[in-house]
């Protein structure tokens, strides 16, 4: 045990990417940092971290060191907290990472309520769209868009991630309102570009075929949030998870674009862990509420098929003109 303090010396300032951060994240002083990490080098008689003025580089050896000490770090942690909290309530920081939009609008509502049943847990959120590394930064939960491939996890459905094409009233008052994929071309339309450069294709079911339509984007977010704001905003038509749009829909603020024709697609939330054999009470519980949240939120379950009459847009019975 001798070693432990440098060994989370160590781990933080990999994640942190400075002594500085990595204090920070321990509570303690960077010197006090520095002089745990340099009890660890010299009793392993290597180089574990190369230090500069304003950043710290961990060394190979460091990094292989992390790897193979972090497993038996974990099982110490859980260790303490089965022992510590048999007995309690669970206690403790849980370090939760969603995307941003998801996490606004149905994660961070839930949290007050979870934080009062259980006074002794601190959740530490983190509303991010880029992938995460939940070992290498921390984080006991983290939830996102996709398929988990990564054995060493576990992924628990949240819900499925329809999309839906949205404009707002004053927009399809002005340029008229399509009436087939074929006259996305005649309007202006808002696209979501991934962080790889990339953008998602727009596709209809029409006739039991499939149809991909890849339109000209007049204007480009980076951002779901911007997407739907500039939709809002009379921009266009865009393309968004149904989950962000229906606040609007059911708001009156966006219209549902060719929903009839319009493919959902096949993507879900998944709410992810890494997999241990005795996961921290602490970690169980989170998981285990939102969970229930998730479940009986009737609005994260809607589809586009669910939409009613006065969510969609109205077909005026004439062809769309250019949007100027």
């Amino acid at each position: 045990m001798k070693q432990l303090q440098g060994l989370l010396a160590l781990i933080e300032i990999a994640a942190a990417g400075s002594f500085a951060g990595a204090a920070r994240r321990l509570g303690v002083t960077p010197a006090a940092v520095s002089k745990s990490l340099a009890r660890l080098e010299e009793q392993l008689g290597v180089r574990l971290v190369q230090r500069s003025t304003r950043t710290a580089r961990v060394t190979g050896e460091g990094e292989r060191f992390i790897a193979k000490a972090r497993d038996a770090l974990r099982l110490l942690d859980d260790a303490v907290a089965e022992v510590s909290q048999a007995a309690s309530e669970p206690a403790g920081v849980v370090r939760l990472s969603m995307g941003a939009a998801f996490g606004r609008l149905w994660v961070l509502p839930a949290l007050p309520a979870l934080a009062e049943r259980f006074p002794r847990l601190t959740l530490e959120v983190e509303l991010d769209n880029a992938p995460v590394d939940l070992v290498a930064n921390g984080i006991d939960i983290a939830i996102r868009g996709g398929a988990v491939t990564d054995a060493g996890f576990v992924a628990r459905r949240v819900c499925k991630l329809p999309l839906v094409l949205v404009a707002s009233p004053d927009y399809l008052a002005r340029a008229g309102v399509p009436q087939s994929h074929a006259e996305i071309d005649r309007h202006r339309c808002i696209q979501l570009r991934f962080a790889d450069g990339t953008a998602a294709p727009w596709t209809f079911r029409v006739n039991g075929r499939r149809v991909a339509v890849a339109p000209h984007a007049a204007l480009v977010g980076t951002d779901s949030d911007a997407v739907v704001e500039l939709a809002l905003a009379g921009g266009g038509i865009a393309q968004c998870g149904l989950y962000q749009a229906l606040p609007c829909l059911q708001a009156g603020r966006l219209k549902a674009v060719l929903a009839d024709t319009h493919e959902a697609g096949t993507r879900e939330f998944v709410l992810v862990y890494p997999h241990r054999q005795f996961l921290a009470p602490r970690v169980r519980v989170v998981v285990d509420a939102l969970l229930a949240h998730f479940r009986d939120t009737a609005s994260l379950h809607v589809q586009p098929s669910d939409l009613p009459t006065a969510l969609r847009a109205a077909a005026p019975g004439r062809r769309a003109r250019r949007a100027t």
